[in-house]
């Protein structure tokens, strides 16, 4: 569950229980505890483990399961990966009966090499109580669930879900970073809900910066210190110039946006701030960082420490360094009371794994919203 449950938590919802093996996520959901920013009733262990009966009847079950498994820079070894806890989520539903369901995931969850198992997925959260027979393989199982879910039967526990993915930088999130969102209701409920529409636009941003200049004004960037519009998007900045086609949607927010009112990183060991200088960025083919006025790329953990490319910020003299730890947490919408207490490497692994705060935050707003103060029970 991890960070989605800040944005769940943002949205209103009471946690009963947060379920979380990682030694190192855990110190920091306990560093975080112990400072009075997060108040979770913490579970250290394995989730194969954990009896999800005593919290039947919560108002949701969310979690982001290991994203590995599904990840464009991960192995990709999907339902064959010892970390897909998928079958845990679908349990975790079943067991206790929410009316809600939210799990995020990375895009490639939708990658065309998964897709029946993908729909295996959904059609077990679906009808959570049609569970595998022993020794039965996914793949029949699947069959079994596709000829119930055509039928047209509607009976014992089941969902209406619905899934997409989204970009967190439609959403206001300065990073360029798309997660697969499923949602479900209880099918008794009688909700009916869709995804909220996009609230920030990469043409305002164009808009912003190469039409009224309001970007770099606010920015306090002076005209012979602003870069030369980007030669790819020339045709585009010319069609906004138009007030027929100036953009409804706020601007994209870039990194210099999310870090701009920080100060200069510090030496390392002399923050508390997560905000020390890491050295030794180096740009490479591939791994250019991101440019300041840009949204982030997506920020990585890797499989073997972090990636150095994905994480870096391209300065406007054109150097690079590494994001600190704190400028990687505003990237990710993290508050900025909340505080990572390990090394560079962990902490940024951990915010690599990350779902977006705010991009959470609003899925969630509007299942709370729908559950039209069902948020109480659970």
């Amino acid at each position: 569950m991890r960070w989605l449950a800040l944005a769940t938590s943002k949205a209103g919802f009471h946690h009963d229980a947060v379920i979380e093996w990682n030694r190192g996520a855990c110190d920091t959901i306990r560093h975080n505890h112990e400072r009075g920013v997060v108040s979770w009733p913490l579970t250290q262990c394995d989730v194969h483990e954990f009896d999800f009966r005593d919290f039947e009847g919560a108002a949701l079950v969310s979690g982001g399961p290991p994203c590995q498994p599904f990840s464009i820079g991960g192995k990709h070894a999907g339902h064959r990966d010892r970390r897909n806890l998928f079958p845990e989520a679908v349990r975790a539903v079943r067991e206790i009966r929410p009316k809600a369901i939210l799990i995020e995931n990375v895009k490639g969850l939708l990658r065309q090499s998964f897709a029946r198992f993908f729909e295996y997925v959904v059609l077990q959260l679906t009808y959570p109580d049609l569970v595998a027979r022993p020794d039965e393989e996914w793949t029949k199982h699947l069959d079994r669930l596709e000829q119930h879910h055509t039928r047209g039967k509607m009976t014992g526990l089941n969902y209406h879900v619905v899934f997409r993915r989204l970009n967190a930088a439609d959403y206001g999130v300065p990073q360029r970073r798309e997660r697969v969102f499923i949602v479900g209701f209880r099918s008794d409920l009688g909700i009916e809900w869709s995804f909220p529409e996009p609230t920030h636009s990469q043409e305002g941003l164009l808009h912003s910066q190469w039409v009224t200049g309001d970007y770099w004004e606010r920015h306090e960037v002076s005209a012979r210190n602003r870069p030369k519009p980007p030669a790819s998007q020339a045709r585009r900045i010319r069609g906004l110039e138009s007030p027929r086609f100036w953009p409804e949607l706020q601007p994209w927010r870039t990194v210099r946006d999310a870090i701009s009112d920080l100060p200069p990183p510090s030496m390392k060991g002399r923050s508390d701030f997560n905000h020390e200088l890491n050295p030794g960025a180096k740009a490479y083919g591939g791994h250019t960082g991101s440019p300041i006025d840009e949204p982030a790329k997506t920020l990585k953990a890797g499989d073997h420490g972090v990636p150095g490319g994905e994480n870096m910020v391209v300065l406007p003299n054109g150097d690079v360094r590494y994001f600190t730890v704190r400028e990687s947490a505003r990237l990710q919408t993290f508050p900025d009371e909340f505080r990572f207490p390990g090394s560079w490497t962990e902490s940024m692994r951990q915010l690599g794994n990350a779902v977006p705060v705010d991009l959470a935050t609003v899925i969630a707003g509007t299942i709370a919203q729908s559950l039209r103060g069902g948020i109480g029970d659970g």
